[in-house]
């Protein structure tokens, strides 16, 4: 960023996102968790994964977001045809008035601070597999150069369930670049005739901006800067070692269905979303109950089943639950640990 970045205080850093949420909130009705998830992702700098049937709002979510931060989106659907290249540029072969020609690259829609990945698993896995430097590095090589994405830089991808026809399941391993998964429910019978009041007459409802990118960037640097203190780190390890088969405190379920634990991505994933968590409750520390409100977004996505799993309906979420009963929360002694 070539400007100087505000200070944000931990008050200032809740009143802004309370403002997005409450601008996005104008057009995504009855979703609040799932809004929040998004913005914990943005304010933690990381990527989103959302899993829902069509139809559902997530495109507006992202595009309400942008607006609400004034920062750039694109929107790349994904489809069996679908190129690397689409996403993330290509050379082109240009003349000039003098008749000179030269290849100039062209930048595809990554180079996007907002990138909506819709429907990402029904592209082939060499086009999945394009967003992973971009996700993970926020840089791109191509045309013989790396090139840096812009900052704030958010991927949000969303995947129909695998039940649906042409679908392709993601790779562990880009899996394990999204920070949360969400998933997006259906809207209750209230918020759909909402959803209808606002979207089938003449009113439009307008985003107004909340927040511009170096206040993100600020708010990104003192979600850094939160402390984390030793027990609460620890819970975070102990939650993540238990999702593995082998590992100490896997309770039963883990034990019988689980293949794959998380990854270290899984730990780092709960201390960032638990540090956004505090902060939005104006808070300059975190707590243990900060790590267990985000563990089943965190987690859910990086725990590889067997086959038994699906044939008895064993699901992340009671992976989930039963890895926060095998492994409580520690209270005894500890101040503020719950």
């Amino acid at each position: 960023m070539s400007r100087e970045l505000p200070d944000v205080s931990p008050e200032q850093y809740a009143t802004t996102a309370a403002a997005i949420e409450a601008e996005v909130g104008k057009v995504i009705v009855g979703q609040q968790a799932l809004v929040r998830t998004v913005v914990t992702c943005l304010l933690a700098e990381g990527h989103a994964l959302l899993e829902g049937v069509p139809g559902l709002g997530k495109t507006m979510l992202l595009k309400a977001l942008s607006e609400a931060v004034e920062l750039p989106f694109s929107r790349v659907q994904f489809t069996p045809d679908l190129m690397p290249a689409d996403i993330v540029g290509t050379q082109v072969l240009e003349e000039d008035e003098h008749g000179h020609k030269a290849f100039r690259f062209r930048p595809g829609p990554v180079f996007a601070s907002f990138l909506l990945a819709d429907e990402v698993n029904r592209a082939t896995p060499k086009t999945q597999s394009a967003l992973l430097e971009a996700m993970q590095e926020r840089a791109v090589t191509a045309g013989g150069a790396t090139r840096p994405l812009p900052r704030p830089f958010l991927v949000m991808a969303t995947q129909n369930p695998l039940e649906m026809e042409g679908t392709y399941p993601l790779p562990e391993a880009q899996l394990d670049r999204f920070l949360l998964k969400a998933w997006v429910p259906f809207p209750s019978a209230d918020d759909l005739v909402t959803v209808l009041e606002r979207t089938t007459g003449t009113h439009t409802a307008e985003v107004r901006s909340a927040a511009d990118a170096p206040t993100i960037m600020a708010m990104i640097g003192l979600t850094r800067k939160v402390p984390v203190a030793s027990h609460v780190m620890r819970h975070a390890v102990d939650l993540v070692v238990a999702t593995h088969p082998g590992g100490d405190g896997a309770p039963d379920l883990v034990r019988r269905y689980v293949r794959f634990g998380a990854s270290p991505r899984g730990a780092q994933a709960l201390i960032l979303a638990a540090k956004v968590g505090a902060l939005l409750d104006g808070r300059p520390n975190v707590a243990v109950s900060d790590v267990r409100e985000v563990a089943v977004a965190a987690l859910r996505h990086r725990m590889v089943t067997g086959y038994e799993a699906t044939a008895d309906s064993i699901d992340a979420e009671q992976l989930v639950a039963a890895l926060l009963d095998a492994v409580p929360a520690p209270t005894a002694g500890i101040r503020g640990a719950s």
